[in-house]
């Protein structure tokens, strides 16, 4: 724990462009919400306008998770717990393979 009651948690982005990881300092009764949004304050602050990786991040919808673990956005992580955003994957993995399956068949 940090000083003052507060917490440190770590919030990891699947971003486009590779993971991003970003170190946070968190009042106790912080939510993931209020991890999220301080992540990604901290990120545009030090993005450069040319890379452009927050505008492809979905904030505000992207499924979320601690430790591997769907959670709610309303979800209150511990001291020390990695927060995560996941991306929508681009394609459903089972109707590729069925494809592939039909394009070997014949």
């Amino acid at each position: 724990m940090t000083e003052g009651g507060g917490k440190r948690c770590r919030v990891a982005v699947d971003a486009p462009g590779g993971p991003l990881l970003i170190e946070l300092e968190l009042p106790a009764a912080a939510n993931i919400a209020e991890a999220l949004a301080q992540a990604r304050r901290l990120l545009q602050r030090s993005a450069t306008p040319a890379t452009g990786a927050d505008a492809a991040i979905d904030w505000d919808a992207g499924a979320t998770g601690i430790w591997g673990q769907r959670r709610e956005r309303t979800a209150v992580p511990r001291d020390g717990d990695r927060v995560e955003l996941y991306r929508a994957l681009s394609a459903d993995p089972r109707q590729q393979r069925r494809t592939r399956a039909r394009k070997g068949a014949r």
